[in-house]
C-alpha cells in the first residue's frame, strides 16, 4: 500500500500549481523565466540577465528586476491553489545586476490568512549577492464579473 505524508502531498499540489502558473505566464515567459523551486506559500525562480535588460546606465533594468520579484511573489502566493492578486508591492534596488548574471528570486509567506497575505521576495546572485528586497500583499482575487478586482477587508 502506498502512504503519503499530507505534508509531502501538499508540497507537490503547491508545485504543480506554480508549474502550471509559470506554462500560462507569458511576460515569464517572454524574460526566461523559470522555476527552480516551489512549496506552499513558497517559490524560487531564476532569469538571466539579457542585453535587451539593460538601460541606458549598462545595468539591468529596474522593472525587469521588479518584474522577476513580482513573479516569485505571484507564485508564491497562489501556491495553495486559490486565486490571488498583488494588492500592493515595494522594492529596495541594493545593488546594480549586469548582463550574463544569473539571478534568484526566492518568495516566502510572512503572513497569510483567507483574504490576503503579506511576502518577501529577495533577489540575489547565484553566489549569494544581494540585488534587490521586495514586499508584496496580495488578495482574494474575485471571479465572475469583468474587470473583477482584488476583495480588499473593508473596501467600498
Amino acid at each position: 500500500m502506498d502512504h503519503h505524508e499530507p505534508a509531502a502531498d501538499s508540497a507537490d499540489a503547491a508545485r504543480r500549481t506554480v508549474e502550471a502558473l509559470c506554462a500560462r505566464d507569458h511576460a515569464a515567459q517572454a524574460l526566461a523565466i523559470h522555476v527552480l523551486d516551489a512549496g506552499m506559500g513558497r517559490a524560487r525562480i531564476a532569469m538571466t540577465v539579457r542585453r535587451d535588460m539593460l538601460n541606458a546606465h549598462g545595468v539591468c533594468h529596474g522593472g525587469v528586476l521588479f518584474t522577476l520579484a513580482d513573479t516569485a511573489f505571484a507564485y508564491a502566493c497562489n501556491s495553495a491553489g486559490a486565486a490571488m492578486v498583488a494588492a500592493g508591492a515595494s522594492i529596495e534596488f541594493l545593488a546594480p545586476a549586469v548582463a550574463g548574471e544569473r539571478l534568484i528570486a526566492s518568495a516566502t509567506e510572512t503572513l497569510r490568512n483567507g483574504r490576503q497575505g503579506i511576502y518577501d521576495v529577495a533577489v540575489s546572485t547565484e553566489s549569494g549577492a544581494t540585488r534587490a528586497h521586495f514586499r508584496g500583499r496580495c488578495a482574494r482575487f474575485r471571479t465572475g464579473a469583468a474587470g473583477a478586482a482584488p476583495e480588499e477587508k473593508g473596501s467600498e
